[in-house]
């Protein structure tokens, strides 16, 4: 995925009310921009960290500027999770995503019950996966974590995923690693015990978990290589779906 128009970098002032973050700009000036991510960004968000950003041309915007990614102990990390399904489904398109492969057709936004919807249903001749994506950006001792906040949506979608493997179909996890310095993934068991409980009973039951990482930089990001995934209850044994 190919940033179409320059990014323009910037110094992090502070990150609050959730989608807002003030940053000082190369002259010097203060501004707020807009930061389309809901979770806590933990470990993101120091004052003085270098960040992109990227200006929409839509007249009506508020905050004309988005916060892209944010440089931490040298690297880039994506944060715009407004990005993470397009550059995922790039992926799939583009055969990266060696679990899935080629597929018919791709269908964003599924609704699979009156609960909930998941990302993108995938069709290859009679055979339907149902795929959901979760935008990864905390990493602690070289192990990239989700989620960096309790979750009741993120359980709730592996709960559907189940369901739907019960049911007979395909249904995959796939968690986006949008920065370099992580050689595997874990669910961030200390932070939601219950998500990471969830997603080892999801694998159990036959849902497919992947983690793929992302090379993160401020002319473009693109999916790259498929991470290793370890669940903190069966430390020893790493999950090979």
């Amino acid at each position: 995925m190919k940033f179409e128009k320059n990014l323009h970098p910037a110094t992090l002032i502070k990150r609050y009310k959730r989608f807002l973050a003030d940053v000082e700009m190369p002259d010097r000036n203060i501004t707020t921009v807009h930061c389309p991510n809901s979770g806590s960004m933990m470990g993101l968000c120091a004052a003085g960290n270098d960040v992109m950003l990227s200006t929409s041309d839509n007249p009506k915007r508020k905050y004309p500027r988005t916060l892209e990614m944010i440089k931490v102990g040298g690297n880039w990390v994506g944060i715009n999770t407004m990005r993470t399904n397009p550059l995922v489904r790039e992926a799939i398109e583009r055969g990266k995503i060696h679990e899935i492969g080629i597929v018919d057709t791709i269908q964003p936004e599924v609704t699979v019950s009156d609960r909930s919807r998941l990302d993108f249903l995938l069709k290859r001749g009679n055979q339907q996966i149902y795929l959901e994506v979760k935008n990864c950006t905390l990493a602690e001792n070289g192990i990239a974590m989700f989620p960096d906040a309790v979750t009741t949506r993120g359980t709730k979608h592996l709960e559907e995923l189940i369901s739907l493997k019960k049911a007979g179909h395909l249904a995959m996890v796939l968690f986006c690693v949008q920065r370099a310095d992580a050689a595997q993934f874990s669910p961030a068991a200390h932070i939601d015990p219950l998500y990471a409980e969830t997603l080892a009973r999801a694998c159990q039951q036959g849902v497919q978990a992947l983690a793929y990482q992302a090379d993160v930089s401020p002319q473009a990001i693109e999916i790259i290589r498929r991470l290793e995934i370890i669940l903190p209850d069966k430390a020893s044994r790493s999950n090979n779906y």
